[in-house]
């Protein structure tokens, strides 16, 4: 059972009593795997392939043993649905997402039920058609002015160049600010944050990973509360979320904003830097699709495409829509089952914990053509394989918790985009291969080398 604990647009929880022991899913399929480690190792090297091969032996439903607790596994996109759409209200994301709660404890995704719901409604106002064409012209600019400093005719590397990129356009749009000589400090905040967060110590011992990233956490608070300090009123979200308002008037604390900027930031900052990359890897593989998107944004935009000419960059959405599909920033969905519950004809206690993969059904051939293979036009309006079922495709999530800045993210890669690739051919070096690491956010291990020329 649950101990609620309010504060005033804040609710933290308790858990009363211990989550599901090995005895409690003794009639549930798995393994413990390595003595203490568990499949932490297996997961922490690959973990897709450590699901794809617990489903092969065990079914839609099984359990693992990772990260120091069990973990009971649901395959298929209707579990995807069950556990997203969450009709009962039995899912719980705060107890899900317990990897996160040193870092990014009050962060939207970590709120539940009506609380998350108060939070979201607030923070849709920074989301609305008049601040996101504003983004999207502070956008064009920044990223005009950074790709005139791209090296031409050599390799460098994406992963790196891109991840500042991106890191520059959330503090233009996001903050309202260049970082600047700031940015080195903030970014290894956030790389210390995120690496913190898949962490096998999760005690912050000194020198260690959750040490380094609870370090990380504090720095980033006190910057944002600054921020926050100077009430700004311009144009960005800083300024969007201290004058934003639900229906009945609630609006945020200052500890709130910055709480919600931590997390906003890692995730339009990281995330976006992932799929960028997959999706120019893609492109480099794949040439013939540049000239595609090359085409389509001379059509629609010229240089620059607007807020308004968005919708008309369908071919450019198609290839993030397969990147996404191929390599999802957020593979795995982790939630905590209040009460017990039934799927696939096996019964799983509550006080469970429960993992989801949109990256494994994202390759399930049951709804995809040769899943493996790179096809944009699977979402092309005659095709639709991603309207087959509909948790078929969900890289940002479903139901209550649906990426609220999934918009936000494809205006910025068709921004991108655009501008990218009217400037530069892409290519790989003779010969190459990527490798990559999986965790805590996709990228390639050696940077991704590319090569530009002029388009």
């Amino acid at each position: 059972m649950l101990c609620w604990k309010r504060k005033w647009g804040r609710m933290t929880t308790d858990v009363i009593g211990r989550p599901a022991s090995r005895s409690m899913l003794s009639d549930i399929p798995g393994g413990g795997g390595l003595p203490l480690l568990g499949h932490t190792p297996a997961f922490l090297r690959d973990p897709l392939a450590l699901y794809a091969r617990f489903r092969e032996e065990h079914g839609p439903v099984c359990k693992m043993h990772a990260f120091g607790r069990w973990i009971v596994v649901l395959h298929g996109a209707d579990a995807l649905q069950m556990i997203l759409m969450d009709r009962d209200r039995n899912f719980s994301s705060f107890h899900g997402w317990v990897v996160l709660h040193r870092l990014f404890p009050n962060g939207l995704m970590l709120r539940d039920f009506d609380d998350h719901r108060a939070h979201r409604r607030i923070m849709l106002a920074a989301f609305r058609p008049a601040p996101l064409a504003d983004y999207v012209d502070r956008m064009n600019e920044r990223i005009a002015a950074i790709l005139d400093d791209w090296p031409v005719g050599r390799a460098f590397p994406f992963y790196r160049a891109v991840k500042e990129l991106t890191l520059d356009l959330a503090a233009s749009v996001f903050l309202g600010l260049d970082i600047g000589p700031q940015a080195r400090r903030i970014n290894r905040a956030f790389v210390n944050e995120l690496n913190a967060s898949t962490a096998v110590v999760r005690r912050p011992i000194a020198g260690n990973a959750m040490w380094r990233g609870v370090r990380a956490r504090a720095v980033m608070l006190d910057f944002f509360r600054e921020l926050v300090a100077a009430r700004p009123d311009g144009v960005d979200m800083v300024s969007q979320l201290c004058r934003a308002r639900s229906e009945d008037g609630t609006f945020f604390s200052d500890e709130e904003i910055v709480d919600h900027l931590n997390f906003l930031l890692m995730a339009a900052h990281d995330t976006t830097t992932s799929a960028l990359t997959t999706m120019t890897w893609a492109l480099a593989e794949h040439p013939q699709w540049q000239d595609v998107l090359r085409a389509e944004a001379e059509d629609v935009g010229g240089d620059r495409i607007s807020y308004d000419e968005m919708e008309k960059a369908e071919r450019t959405e198609r290839v993030f829509k397969e990147a996404l599909r191929l390599r999802p920033p957020v593979p795995f969905i982790p939630r905590y089952a209040l009460e017990s519950f039934d799927y696939a004809g096996c019964a799983v206690p509550g006080r469970t914990h429960v993992s989801i993969s949109p990256g494994l059904v994202a390759r399930d051939p049951e709804h995809w053509t040769d899943p493996l293979v790179f096809d944009p036009d699977r979402f092309a309006p005659e095709r639709a394989e991603d309207q087959r079922h509909r948790f078929a495709w969900s890289p940002f999530g479903g139901g209550a918790h649906k990426c609220i800045g999934m918009h936000f993210a494809t205006l910025q890669v068709k921004a991108f985009t655009a501008q990218f690739l009217r400037r530069f051919r892409l290519e790989l070096p003779e010969g190459y291969e990527v490798r990559w690491r999986h965790l805590p956010i996709p990228k390639p291990k050696d940077g991704l080398p590319v090569v530009l020329r002029r388009a």
